[in-house]
């Protein structure tokens, strides 16, 4: 982000599971639960290598034991630049993060966790295929956190741009949790498309685990506003 300027995203999730992935990785059935949450994500550049990133949302969702509404993860971190070029750049973010009262994990109850500390390593890259414009991302981080089980986790994006004013993007969101005795694992999938409209854009996707190992294989629409400033 450049010295300066600001992203701000508001996003809505709603994800619901009714079956889910056992130890030995394979899908069953479980008790039916869904879980909602509206965040807004926001960056600004405090220097040409120095960009501040928060994140505050509310979350509800419920199951067959438990209600939950309320505050849910609220995370404050800064993002340094170590690396930037005209096509490519490679960042390091530390941050922190006070759990909410809802899923902090897919596999954990609703409630559970404290705080975590992030250490995340960004690598991304753009250029042109077929004269249109894209890029590709990947990210990854190590979660050190309190009442839940230390994470490593592995995000990759991918976008490309069919006109300059559509982004299709593809998205993996994957990572193992320090559980015991059985590694929760999980890897889920996003494909949405975004529409800019000036300073602002709107999106909507779809995502869903596609594998896993004790968590659930939840799924469901994503919807968001962009805001550049």
């Amino acid at each position: 982000m450049k010295d300066g300027e600001g992203l701000a995203i508001l996003k809505y999730e709603s994800q619901k599971a009714e079956t889910g992935f056992d130890p030995d990785g394979v899908e069953v059935a479980i008790a039916p639960h869904r879980d909602q949450t509206l965040s807004l994500y926001a960056e600004y550049g405090l220097t040409g290598r120095l960009t501040l990133q928060s994140k505050v949302a509310a979350t509800r969702g419920h199951d067959d034991f438990v209600d939950y509404e309320g505050l849910g993860a609220v995370e404050l971190g800064l993002r340094y630049a170590l690396l930037h070029t005209d096509r490519s750049a490679v960042s390091l973010y530390l941050g922190a993060a006070r759990d909410g009262v809802g899923r902090n994990a897919g596999y954990a109850a609703p409630g559970q966790g404290d705080a975590d500390l992030e250490a995340r390593l960004l690598a991304g890259t753009s250029g042109r295929w077929r004269a249109m414009q894209g890029f590709a991302e990947l990210q990854v981080a190590r979660l050190k956190r309190s009442g839940l089980a230390d994470e490593t986790r592995v995000d990759a994006t991918a976008g490309l741009r069919p006109s300059p004013r559509w982004l299709l993007m593809v998205q993996t969101y994957a990572g193992q949790a320090d559980s015991h005795p059985v590694r929760s694992r999980w890897c889920k999938s996003e494909i949405s498309l975004t529409r800019d409209l000036g300073a602002w854009s709107v999106q909507a996707g779809w995502r869903q685990a596609v594998l896993g190992r004790e968590t659930p294989a939840d799924r469901g629409p994503v919807l968001a506003v962009w805001r550049r400033f």
